[in-house]
């Protein structure tokens, strides 16, 4: 047969070549046809295979309102930023491949975050602390439990189990990182293999913050598990250079998108943040209650968390569109339905009544007022002798305290003094703290274990505040061993040692163990039953252990080795160059460091130039606030609180290392000073009492009561500020002495009933009466948060003079001196003008609400009480030459021989046409005198009656007053 094909293969005379070609052109003739079959027959079937196509709806996000002031300054508006999306779009046939899948994805987005100076939005709260361990980066509270709830998947915080609510840092990593979480590390059998992670773009090892960030991404993916294709928001305000290398790398990153973003952006002023508050992403609390009056909020909207944000949030928010697209399976939109595209509804605008200007410079204003009057009480001294003085107009602030004040309220961050590049003076300081520290846990185990321990008032000053803060601070108010609710506190033991001082803490804690006022389960192992003995010698031995990382503990240690001169105010004042407090650039450095200059001029000199400002020393005074309202309408145009806050850094990504010092600040800049905190208000109470009296006709215009200095128809005396008497006065003449005696006269009378016989009740019922007709029982209606005010129930004699229990808010007493100014009209008070839409059109007007008016006082009362609060004005030399007719009321509210008095001033100008109110106070000011110098420096601002660089010098105000002639 061969031989056949030969012959005939010659006989047709084909070449080698010839057959070789043929070959060649079957083949070709083949592969055509099967590409074309590919690619244009079956092309079309294979690329949609190939690409998975998904339809899914895409939001379109809005943009927050603005916020204007009532000049129509922005003070809250919006930036156009990019914001990285992960969204879980992938089939996977296990969920090792899914996790293995979304935690490779995870990675390379923190490479590409890393590379270009980025990272994730911080509202994950476990980091890294100094040693590398997982750590909670907020302190024990709501803002912890909501994120644990969150984290265990229940929606309130009281579904956590007992377990859960008292996980660590460590506990939690553990959860979400292992295989009942994310699958992120695996141990033993199930470990990933190489060729798994190497397959999945994952490296052999994770580091503990790569493990940490990954664990944050996957936990805010798994917000939205129920909804497969929607994204959540990883990272916000990212550079264009992360946005670049994220469209570069797409096809790598599955289900990574960049989208267009807004970050909120506030006036760069702390007198605002109060007022403003701030946004941050809504919990999960927070969004039930929303969605049930907006049904469109996303899981990961961000809202107002405080101030007008907050209280506005329904018309700030605006509301989100949508699209639908149809995308591949890496995520990548193939093609967008115009037909199904809802624009997105920027929110509203909202305008507020505040000016913005006067709000600063009333902030200016208060903390040079304060810094004046601390500065003026500074002594070189080490301790003030309280018992022996006993006068709280005498307290001075000895310059040891203001030392310490560095330490105490973390000006200094003692926990960097034993960093690898700490100072040689850091350095120092820590060594002689080690010794401290040894020294004291001696003192304390012999405390604790040892025979026969000192009664505690036997104790030095120094154990006892050692002593005090293992027990209450630590065992009780921190870590709840020491359960408040079990202790009887008319137990003779309890007694012995809360009051009479005579056993030791080590008897008390034998005793409450044996009582069961002990929680041991907080510091055991689970489940662990143990007698008596056995939780004493649990508790003791976790005490020392858990002192050893207690930062408060520390601090008092730092305090005590500052008080036995071991460290020195120099040492201290060298660190705040070093740990760049201050700026190195300052020649007083090298004078310092040389030693020319003394620590104590040192602090002195700062203080005076507000280089360190009393909020951050914490000491009395530290705050201040004041309220302004427009008396023809009742709205607030400055509500000042100060220290405030910077707001830019608690929105967007939050600052959490500044939320936390915020939050531990013994300044409390996030309690509103002018909103939320409540004194007496001394002596300004005397003209609600003044219109009790002449309503109640207890007196008249023409009533004398001759003031003798003591008023001792009760029981203790009361003295008048006057000890030597003010002789006889007739109403406007007591409004302008301020006269305690006339004004417990009237409370006395007040109280007389039907037999002459003296009631407190009734004489408080007439005092509450007419407080409630000045609407001093309700809050205001101001928009952001205020606390309840309180009228005086007790004490019914001293209740007239601004004593007794009264407690108010100095909002609460600007729309007192708003009803004063306008004979009777109370407003609610209020910060808003109007809401407008994004075009500029007026949706909703906030109009005045006058909320009564004391039609039923006769004219007559009220010229008395005007006629006696101007001459108040006329009488104190703080408003010497200002130039606007002024009328006012001074307050010195006492607290105790060991705290100075809040100084108080409530007033309207002008006298004949009141336009604005104000009501000052400085809580321990001392004396109204401070408050009176305050104010007429408002006053002096508002209209314009001197030059701003005088009044607004930037230095502290020395010119203090010590006048209290109330």
């Amino acid at each position: 047969m061969g031989t056949k094909i030969k012959k005939l293969i010659k006989k047709i005379q084909l070449k080698r070549t010839t057959v070789v070609i043929l070959v060649f052109i079957a083949m070709a003739f083949i592969l055509i046809r099967q590409i074309f079959e590919l690619q244009i027959i079956q092309g079309e079937n294979y690329i949609s295979e190939f690409e998975n196509r998904i339809t899914k709806t895409r939001v379109l996000k809005s943009t927050r309102g603005n916020i204007y002031d009532r000049n129509g300054e922005m003070v809250a508006s919006n930036i156009l930023s990019y914001s990285l999306t992960f969204e879980d779009n992938g089939s996977y046939e296990t969920t090792r491949e899914k996790n293995l899948t979304l935690n490779g994805v995870a990675y390379r987005v923190l490479q590409i975050l890393s590379e270009n100076g980025d990272s994730l939005s911080g509202d994950f709260h476990i980091a890294l602390d100094e040693n590398g361990n997982y750590a909670f980066d907020v302190g024990e509270g709501f803002t912890l439990s909501r994120f644990k709830a969150d984290i265990y998947g229940h929606p309130l915080i009281d579904d956590l189990t007992k377990e859960q609510a008292s996980a660590t840092a460590e506990d939690m990593m553990n959860y979400l990182t292992g295989s009942d979480g994310f699958s992120i590390v695996l141990y033993g059998e199930d470990a990933y293999a190489p060729e798994e992670l190497e397959q999945y773009g994952l490296p052999k090892e994770l580091s503990k913050q790569e493990i940490l960030d990954i664990a944050s991404m996957r936990y805010k993916l798994n917000t939205n598990s129920f909804q497969k294709y929607m994204a959540v928001t990883i990272a916000t305000n990212v550079s264009e250079s992360t946005v670049a290398a994220v469209m570069e790398n797409q096809s790598q990153l599955q289900g990574i998108d960049v989208i267009e973003d807004s970050v909120r952006q506030y006036i760069d002023d702390e007198s605002m943040g109060p007022v403003l508050g701030y946004t941050g992403r809504a919990s999960a609390e927070e969004l039930e209650t929303l969605k049930k009056e907006n049904p469109d909020y996303s899981n990961d909207a961000v809202i107002g968390k405080a101030g007008i944000e907050q209280y506005m949030e329904q018309f700030l928010h605006g509301t989100d569109g949508q699209e639908t697209v149809t995308v591949d399976n890496l995520g990548k939109v193939l093609k967008i339905d115009e037909n199904t595209i809802v624009p997105p509804v920027a929110g509203d605008d909202v305008y507020l009544s505040i000016d913005s200007d006067w709000q600063s410079a009333i902030y200016q204003i208060l903390k040079q007022r304060v810094a004046g009057v601390l500065l003026t009480r500074i002594e070189n001294t080490k301790k003030f002798d309280f018992e022996g003085v006993k006068d709280a107009s005498q307290i001075s602030v000895p310059i040891y305290d203001v030392y310490n004040a560095l330490v105490a309220n973390s000006v200094i961050d003692i926990e960097k003094f034993n960093d690898q590049d700490a100072s040689d003076t850091e350095k120092n300081l820590y060594a002689k703290f080690q010794q401290k520290q040894q020294e004291v846990f001696d003192t304390i185990t012999n405390r604790l274990t040892g025979d026969n321990p000192p009664a505690y008032k036997d104790e030095s000053e120094e154990v006892q505040e050692y002593l005090t803060y293992i027990c209450d601070t630590v065992l009780r108010d921190t870590l709840g061993v020491i359960s408040k609710d079990a202790v009887d506190t008319s137990d003779p033991t309890y007694l012995a040692w809360a009051e009479e001082e005579s056993i030791s803490l080590r008897e008390y804690l034998n005793y409450a163990a044996g009582q069961n006022w002990i929680d041991i389960s907080v510091i055991s192992p689970k489940g662990e039953y143990l007698d008596s003995a056995e939780i004493y010698q649990a508790m003791t031995s976790y005490i020392v252990d858990y002192l050893k990382t207690d930062l408060g503990f520390s601090k008092l240690l730092y305090k005590y080795l500052l008080m036995n001169d071991q460290i020195s105010g120099q040492d201290l004042c060298l660190v705040l160059y070093e740990q760049g407090v201050l700026s190195k650039e300052d020649e007083a450095y090298s004078r310092l460091a040389s030693g020319e200059l003394n620590s104590y001029d040192f602090m002195i000199n700062k203080i005076a130039n507000l280089e360190i400002e009393p909020a951050q020393l914490a000491l009395k005074p530290c705050s201040a606030s004041a309220v302004v309202t427009d008396v023809n309408t009742g709205k607030v145009v400055a509500c000042v609180s100060y220290p405030g806050y910077d707001n830019n850094r608690l929105s967007n990504e939050m600052d959490t290392d500044y939320y936390t010092r915020l939050s531990l600040d013994l300044s409390s800049p996030f309690f509103n000073k002018a909103t939320q905190q409540t004194t007496a208000p001394g002596s300004t109470l005397k003209l609600l009492s003044a219109v009790t009296g002449m309503m109640e006709n207890l007196i008249d215009d023409g009533t004398y009561i001759e003031c003798t200095g003591k008023f001792d128809l009760v029981n203790p005396p009361i003295n008048c500020w006057n000890k030597s008497g003010h002789g006889s006065l007739e109403i406007r003449g007591a409004i302008e002495q301020s006269c305690n005696y006339y004004f417990n006269m009237i409370g006395f009378e007040a109280g007389k009933n039907e037999k002459d016989e003296f009631s407190e009740n009734l004489s408080l019922s007439k005092l509450q009466k007419y407080a409630e007709e000045f609407g001093l029982d309700e809050n205001t209606g101001i928009e952001i948060s205020e606390a309840t005010p309180h009228v005086s129930d007790s004490k019914a004699v001293p209740s007239y003079i601004g004593q007794g229990n009264h407690l108010y808010t100095t909002s609460q007493l600007a729309r007192y001196a708003t009803a004063l100014a306008t004979s009777g009209t109370v407003y609610d008070l209020s910060l808003l003008d109007k809401v407008t839409d994004s075009r500029g059109q007026t949706q909703k007007t906030y109009e005045t609400v006058v909320k009564s008016e004391m039609t039923d006082v006769p004219s007559h009362v009220w010229e008395d009480i005007h006629d006696g609060m101007r001459r108040v004005v006329q009488t104190h030399e703080q408003f010497n030459g200002l130039g606007v007719a002024l009328s006012g009321k001074t307050g010195t509210a006492e607290i105790d021989y060991r705290q100075p008095n809040h100084g108080l001033f409530i007033g309207y100008a002008p006298s004949d046409q009141p336009q604005y109110a104000v009501a000052v106070r400085i809580a321990n000011g001392y004396s109204s005198g401070n408050a009176c110098t305050t104010a007429n420096d408002i006053m002096e601002y508002i209209f314009d009656l001197a030059d701003k660089d005088t009044i607004l010098t930037g230095y502290a105000s020395t010119d203090v007053s010590n006048t209290s002639n109330d």
